[in-house]
């Protein structure tokens, strides 16, 4: 079963009418309340420059193995540079995800590799790093908007948070692989939303409130967003982390795909926002932490630390 997910236009929140303003944000609002997804066109995200880090993507993950374990970064849990394929699995799973991945995130905050063997990969990711860097601050606006909260409650976070651009890399499967792997076990994101840039291939799924599997269509040109646990937290419930995983459909072939994950700062605080826990029932459903404790937390519980 397919599924087309709801769709909104960045620039009628940008630059449209204030009515037009509005009815974005409430469609925003309602569909991160039921489904989670929604699938974003006119974002500002370059078509070229997509098309760009994918090709570099294919070139560095086709070096020999040798040469990607040189930009391994586990003293700081593979937030920069490369993780090796297996090395991570969902939270509460002994299965290894089947994906190698690439991370890309703040210069200001941590120095990134880059591998010198291919030219093109740095401006290509840094630029496309810029590029859903601004659009999730965009979209961060029009959350606090339908949250009644302060329209600039997320800037500080949208511009010195510890956002991940992560570049994945499915390999081709062989008859070896663990059986109960997938390319991407059933999970939640961490983060506060992310940014899907369309992948190279089928495989997304999303799960349904009925236990049921939704594999999900996104057409050229469309980013895919999607609420993180740590917005859920924040807002004890209101806005839903839907479970998705990426199967092996096609295990002959690559896939790519670029996420990515907008972060908070370390010190941001999670606990459920007070109008927030007053319109789900009147109690916290979610611990007083930050966001920097949170993290350290899944990434020990998925492999990465």
């Amino acid at each position: 079963m397919m599924t087309t997910l709801p769709t909104l236009n960045l620039q009628n929140f940008l630059h449209g009418s204030p009515t037009e303003q509005q009815q974005f944000v409430q469609s925003l609002g309602q569909v991160l309340e039921t489904v989670g997804f929604f699938a974003l066109e006119h974002h500002g995200i370059e078509a070229k420059l997509i098309q760009s880090a994918y090709a570099a993507a294919a070139d560095f993950f086709s070096l020999p193995d040798t040469i990607k374990q040189n930009y391994e970064r586990p003293d700081i849990n593979q937030q920069r540079g490369f993780t090796r394929f297996g090395q991570e699995h969902a939270k509460n799973s002994n299965a290894p995800d089947l994906k190698e991945f690439w991370h890309v995130g703040r210069e200001a905050e941590l120095a990134n590799p880059w591998p010198h063997e291919v030219l093109q990969f740095e401006p290509s990711m840094s630029g496309l790093y810029e590029q859903l860097e601004t659009c999730a601050a965009h979209l961060l606006k029009a959350c606090a908007r339908y949250l009644e909260l302060p329209p600039t409650f997320f800037d500080e976070e949208a511009r010195q948070g510890k956002s991940i651009l992560r570049i994945l890399h499915y390999p081709p499967l062989s008859d070896t692989m663990p059986p109960k792997s997938l390319r991407a076990a059933p999970h939640e994101d961490i983060n506060l939303i992310t940014l899907l840039c369309e992948s190279t291939g089928p495989g997304l799924e999303l799960l349904n409130s009925d236990g049921s599997w939704v594999a999900i269509e996104s057409l050229p040109g469309q980013i895919i967003v999607d609420t993180g646990d740590m917005l859920q937290a924040l807002t004890n419930g209101v806005f839903k982390s839907t479970t998705h995983r990426v199967v092996n459909l096609d295990g002959r072939s690559r896939r790519f795909s670029l996420p990515f994950f907008m972060h908070p700062r370390p010190e941001f605080d999670l606990t459920p926002i007070s109008e927030c826990v007053e319109r789900t029932g009147g109690q916290p459903k979610f611990p007083a932490q930050t966001a920097g404790q949170y993290l350290q937390q899944r990434l020990q519980e998925i492999g990465l630390a």
